[in-house]
């Protein structure tokens, strides 16, 4: 056990002495089987890799960038992707490595990959070949590690991904319903390395070659692991931070600006009392945060009361800031989950040498012709930057990657475009997509590194934009005009998500949208249309969209192009009441639009969204026993009329949808003429319950109102 503080200046990701087994690499493409280790002329792997994803050596893929990342350390790296949890059998394949195995569920989280938002399990799975389903198991994190443990007992067992990253704590469950502990604890792993991970990964893999002993490596950035608060720390008690009873006048801890801190300081009393060898007060000075740490209600506290989860919640995502962020601690029975603060973002240096690792950009030969509809997704897109400040609280982005952005350097950018022109088969001269967790979020940041180290805000765009925020597009724009310029590029398409909010900033990037990089549609978020939802969200209001639309119009008409938004819409959300729901239908019928498919909110480990779904408190501001209640839409039936409603369309939501207007008072929307959004009469062979599909929600308007088949006709008659 250390006592040491954590460095807030992290060695590079370059900067470490090369393993010796460096000279035996790099692999064309990392091994999954003892023949191609022999091949490769290598009697062990130093780490294996076991994920729930098939093997595609591609940097949208996690296990690519982990396993080239530590390839580039000089270790020998293998990979073993969907075994068979059933028995040990695939788990030994590439026998026992000399350093750790690194596991993790994969691109997304095991749960939610299985299961959709009703809790039924998914016929395919987008990271399989052949999108076959069943081929991870539920919680694979846990499995995995257990039957490591049974295989090889003894060998470090460092959990990371994005399953392990948002269950590193105390944490709801959808899928059983319940809080569950700590995924490092029931997985039995010896540390875990939560959000991007590679300055974690790199200073434990090569601390363990060292010769360290893997429970004794406890002050790195962005890991969990067990440890009891070491002698000369102090201890500060979240509840006296953000007392989860009488409201009491505290300064607000998502306050802004590099004195919030010392007015919590001040406003409290200096209430000291020993703890063993650890001091144990209501908060510290600045000064001393690099030896403190906060001690949230234990996993027996959470399971049991929600508000106790609700302010746990909160007190996690305020202490998630780099710059300010200390360490917490989580009692679990009579163990103590440590989680140190998150990593300093990478610079954009390291984002470039990280991406440009000698990367095939294709699943692994073992496939063969298998297609992996992941893959096929995104083979020709290419990943701009990292992170994301919009705070969506239904959104797992701001918890696994933070809210600083990282962006990659324009010349990296464009020689991966170049790359995919030159190697990538089946290239046709389309760059399917230049994003990332948004699309217009590249090189923006806060004017001051100041007030973005002390900042606590959960969002930089809620509920406007910061005035400290640099909305600046110029940097993007040159990086879309510089890529479709590049020889044998035809076209270059958006389909990340774009931030609109964030798009009105800047008129020229919309012109620039819209007359280059749109498809014909454009997908964009407004989520819900109520103040109600959209608070408990944490996105814009719908003026915001009113004027990206207006802007996005003139200039597709500018630009001589018949182009429409799509806009899409989370059902059942926190703070969503069936009024809610009914006057976005009738905004749907209005403007024209049909959902194809939607989406029933899926309350996912460890966001905000899913806090409130838990406990009906609102950890967005101070949780009181007192305080505001969120309105909860639960249970199958409410949640199908929720969907229902998006989908007002579908003649087997209709009984439901009568029912529904009847109990509300609002049989005057029932009726055969157009003012009435359900008709009186049932179509033979309907009225069953109408289930929706796998992915998000997409619409398509109306032929009345410009969709796909008016265009047709239209050009016909051109």
């Amino acid at each position: 056990m250390t006592n040491t503080a954590l460095s807030e200046t992290p060695a590079g990701l370059f900067s470490y002495r090369k393993y010796w087994a460096h000279r035996l690499t790099p692999a064309p493409v990392l091994p999954m089987s003892r023949a191609e280790m022999d091949e490769l002329g290598w009697d062990s792997c130093d780490v294996i890799i076991v994920t729930g994803d098939a093997y595609v050596d591609h940097p949208s893929f996690g296990m690519a960038i982990v396993g080239r990342f530590l390839e580039a350390q000089g270790f020998r790296v293998g990979i073993i992707a969907q075994p068979d949890w059933r028995s040990t059998r695939d788990f030994e394949a590439l026998g026992r490595p000399n350093l750790f195995f690194g596991i993790t569920g994969g691109n997304m989280d095991s749960m939610v990959n299985r299961y959709t938002s009703d809790r039924k399990v998914r016929s395919d799975d987008a990271y399989t070949p052949d999108g076959a389903g069943g081929k991870r198991p539920d919680r694979s994190v846990i499995v995995y590690a257990n039957r490591l443990r049974e295989a090889y007992g003894g060998v470090p067992i460092v959990a990371g991904g994005i399953e392990a990253s948002l269950r590193r704590i105390a944490h709801y469950d959808y899928w059983s319903d319940k809080v569950r502990r700590s995924v490092l604890l029931d997985a039995k792993a010896d540390i875990l390395l939560f959000g991007n991970a590679e300055r974690a990964l790199a200073e434990v893999a090569h601390r363990l070659a060292r010769g360290e002993n893997v429970r004794a490596i406890d002050n790195v950035r962005g890991t969990a692991l067990r440890r009891t608060t070491p002698g000369g720390w102090i201890e500060v008690d979240s509840t006296h931070l953000d007392t989860p009873g009488r409201i009491d006048a505290h300064p607000d801890p998502y306050a802004m600006g590099p004195s919030a801190e010392r007015q919590t300081a001040a406003a409290e009393d200096a209430d000291d009392a020993d703890v063993q060898v650890v001091r144990f007060v209501r908060d510290v000075p600045t000064a001393d945060r690099s030896r403190s740490v906060i001690r949230l209600p234990s996993f027996e506290a959470v399971r049991e009361d929600p508000v106790l989860y609700a302010h746990a919640s909160r007190v996690l995502h305020v202490e998630s800031n780099p710059g300010n962020a200390r360490a917490l601690v989580q009692r679990h029975g009579d163990v103590d989950v440590w989680i140190n603060p998150p990593p300093i973002p990478l610079s954009t240096k390291e984002m470039d040498a990280v991406y440009e690792l000698p990367y095939t950009r294709v699943p692994h030969p073992h496939y063969g012709d298998a297609k992996i509809p992941a893959f096929e997704m995104i083979r020709f897109s290419v990943a701009i930057q990292r992170g994301c400040f919009g705070g969506c609280t239904f959104c797992s982005i701001t918890e696994h990657e933070g809210r600083i952005i990282q962006s990659r350097s324009e010349a990296s950018i464009l020689r991966e475009v170049e790359e995919i022109r030159d190697t990538v088969p089946g290239f046709t001269g389309v760059i399917s997509d230049l994003g990332g967790p948004t699309a217009n979020m590249y090189r923006l940041a806060c004017k001051s590194k100041t007030i973005e180290a002390a900042c606590r805000r959960p969002s930089c765009v809620y509920p406007g934009i910061c005035p400290n925020l640099d909305t600046d597009h110029k940097p993007l724009i040159h990086l879309y005009r510089k890529a479709r310029a590049l020889p044998g590029v035809k076209k270059v398409l958006i389909a990340s998500g774009v931030r609109y909010d964030l798009a009105n900033e800047s008129e020229e990037y919309i012109k620039e949208l819209a007359a280059h990089h749109t498809g014909g549609y454009l997908k964009i978020a407004p989520e819900a249309l109520g103040e109600g939802p959209l608070s408990k969200m944490m996105k814009p209001g719908m003026d915001t969209y009113y004027r990206f639309k207006e802007l996005f119009d003139k200039y597709s008409k500018a630009a001589g192009k018949e182009q429409y938004l799509i806009p899409y819409f989370i059902a059942a959300h926190p703070g969503t009441t069936d009024e809610d729901m009914l006057e976005l239908a009738l905004w749907l019928k209005a403007n024209g639009f049909r959902a194809d498919q939607v989406q029933a909110f899926l309350p996912g480990p460890m966001a905000t969204a899913t806090a409130m779904y838990h406990s009906a408190a609102n950890p967005l501001r101070k949780v009181s026993r007192d305080g505001e209640a969120v309105y909860v839409p639960k249970g199958a039936r409410q949640r199908r009329l929720h969907k229902a409603f998006l989908r007002y369309h579908d003649a087997n939501n209709w009984p439901l949808l009568r029912e529904a207007l009847g109990r509300m008072g609002r049989e005057d929307l029932i009726g055969n003429g157009k003012k009435h959004l359900v008709p009186t009469y049932q179509p033979a062979g309907t009225g069953g319950v109408a289930e929706g599909g796998r992915h998000r929600q997409e619409f398509r308007t109306q032929h009345t109102h410009g969709g796909r088949q008016a265009a047709k006709r239209r050009r016909a008659r051109k």
